[in-house]
């Protein structure tokens, strides 16, 4: 069965000058366009692609990957905005239609705007800013479980996050000692699970501690540069002085605090950010 909206793994059923059809989609297949084929693709070969609806509602197949699926949360920018509607930039050729009636404010074009995706009644996919509708209410976590979080709104007190694709928690500001942004993808720990229900979260695990502005300026500048920093605890005192503005002992400390929170790993050629 062919889902719209989603990744599909679907055989080739036909080959015609303009592409290849797909099995799926009704007796015809679901195209995928000749620009999107993949060199050597022969009949009866599998291949892995997103199914949707072109601008004519027909069913079209792209190897492109959207930046999200059905069924799935994603921060995007709004490409356009219309009497009708947002449209919204999620890596395909066909915008991604937010309705009015499913937007909880004003948007322009140009703004990031967190949505949940789904298909409306005709089948078409489409995104909504009123999310509390899509959480579950019936997932469940434990402290200090390990979570994979998108943020999704600042408050006065921190950010909201929406938590493994399934429920919202909140990530207070006392618990922030790095850069944090709406839109980012981040992974992160239950701090705790109140009798309501509702979750609190932390970017480190708890009972690890908060480490010092040293050690935090350590982290960002890892998390800048691909997780890897030349400079270790044997690195030239000047070079060291020159990129944090510290000394040799003020920096070995910072990173012995870091690697005894499981947060870098160091080896001959430098120190890494642990994922």
């Amino acid at each position: 069965m062919v889902e719209t909206g989603q990744l599909n793994k679907l055989k080739v059923i036909r080959e015609v000058d303009f592409g290849v059809y797909l099995e799926g989609g009704g007796e015809g297949g679901i195209l995928l366009p000749k620009s999107e084929v993949p060199e050597g693709t022969r009949l009866g070969d599998s291949l892995q692609v997103f199914v949707y609806l072109d601008t004519n509602d027909m069913p079209i197949a792209t190897t492109k990957r959207p930046r999200a699926q059905v069924g799935r949360f994603a921060n995007l920018k709004v490409a356009e905005v219309n009497e009708v509607g947002a449209f919204l930039d999620w890596g395909l050729p066909k915008d991604l239609f937010l309705p009015y009636n499913e937007q909880t404010r004003r948007l322009a074009q140009g703004d990031y705007v967190t949505v949940f995706l789904y298909l409306d009644n005709t089948g078409r996919i489409a995104a909504t800013t009123k999310l509390e509708k899509h959480f579950d209410p019936e997932v469940t976590y434990e402290q200090a479980q390990l979570i994979e979080m998108l943020v999704w709104r600042r408050t006065d007190i921190g950010y909201l996050v929406i938590i493994d694709n399934r429920t919202s928690g909140l990530l207070h500001q006392q618990d922030i000692h790095r850069p944090v942004r709406v839109g980012q993808k981040l992974s992160g720990f239950i701090k705790q699970v109140r009798e309501d229900g509702k979750i609190t979260v932390m970017l480190e695990k708890p009972g690890y501690g908060r480490v010092d502005p040293l050690a935090q300026q350590i982290l960002q500048y890892l998390e800048a540069r691909d997780g890897f920093c030349a400079l270790g605890d044997k690195s030239d005192p000047a070079a060291i002085k020159e990129t944090f503005g510290v000394s040799k002992k003020a920096y070995k400390m910072a990173l012995g605090q870091l690697m005894k929170a499981g947060r870098i790993r160091q080896d001959e050629q430098g120190i890494y950010l642990n994922t």
